[in-house]
This record gives C-alpha cells, structure tokens and sequence, in this order.
C-alpha cells in the first residue's frame, strides 16, 4: 500500500519548528515509567518499546490539541497511516525510571505530518532517545493519501503556530 501522494512527496510542506531535541523545543510531554515487562535481558527497555512510548505519546498529543482520532476514523472512514519510524538511542534506560516523551509537529504536508519525539528523564533535560514519526492522512476505504482537512490542520496549528527556520 503506497499511501504517499504525488510519489511520495509533500509539495506544501510546513516547517512548524527547526530540528532540535532539546527539553525546550517540546510544548507536550507525556509521563511514563519504565515497567518490568519492558526491560529485557540486559535489564535495560527493550528497543520495541520505543515505538509503543512514540505512539502513546502521539495519540496523548491529539487530545491535548482537541483532535478525537476515534470519531474521525469512525464517522468519516478517515485516519493516519503512519509511513515512517525513526529511533535514535542515546542512552539505556532502566527498569523503574520516571521519564517524559516529547512530542510535537516538525513539519507538515498537504497530506502528511512529521513528529519529531525525544525522550528525557522526568524533569531533566538529558536526552535518552529521539524519534521521528511520519503520519500520512488516507481515505479508510481505498488506503490512498488525501489532504488533511482544514479543520484539523487548524487544530495543529493552533497549538504550535509555524516559527522562523
């Protein structure tokens, strides 16, 4: 399934904030704990996990704008299809440690959006991990890139209006 319009590129891309991964780049952040289940031999989080941390932070992202993804996919057999994930590891992290996942929107397409995610000890600024995810916005039925609707562009941008590169 091949859900990049125009052969895989966004002509109307939005820089919403340059690339950076420091504490004060991110607006929202999310608060997990690393549980025993996620820790694995080496008694460090397993690199799967990753993943699921990026996700749940993500979906926590769109209620913190007002997006409901839920009855957007439902009533309108619209949603994302996410197309690309990047983990970048810099440091273990252990079983028990408090820590927060950064999240918020470092470019967006016409029908696509890239967050840029990293994580970080509660309340410090050293960063463990950083992450890429790129979303694109498709029809449920046909599994074919659309554009995003104009309301929800307006949620995104309302919470993090475009800065200067």
């Amino acid at each position: 399934m091949d859900t990049r319009p125009n052969g895989g590129h966004d002509d109307e891309r939005i820089t919403i904030m340059p690339a950076s991964h420091t504490r004060v780049a991110f607006r929202f952040f999310h608060l997990f704990r690393v549980r025993y289940s996620e820790i694995d031999g080496q008694q460090v989080v397993y690199n799967a996990h990753y993943l699921t941390y990026f996700d749940t932070a993500i979906f926590e992202y769109y209620r913190a704008i007002g997006y409901d993804q839920f009855r957007e996919s439902r009533e309108l057999q619209e949603d994302w299809h996410v197309v690309r994930a990047l983990v970048e590891y810099k440091a273990p992290m252990a079983y028990d440690l408090e820590f927060e996942v950064g999240v918020r929107v470092a470019r967006m397409g016409n029908s696509s959006i890239t967050y840029a995610l990293a994580i970080f000890p509660k309340g410090s600024d050293i960063l463990l991990a950083t992450g890429e995810v790129v979303q694109v916005y498709t029809d449920q039925k046909t599994h074919k890139a659309i554009p995003m609707p104009e309301r929800v562009r307006a949620l995104y941008l309302a919470y993090e209006p475009p800065r200067p590169a």
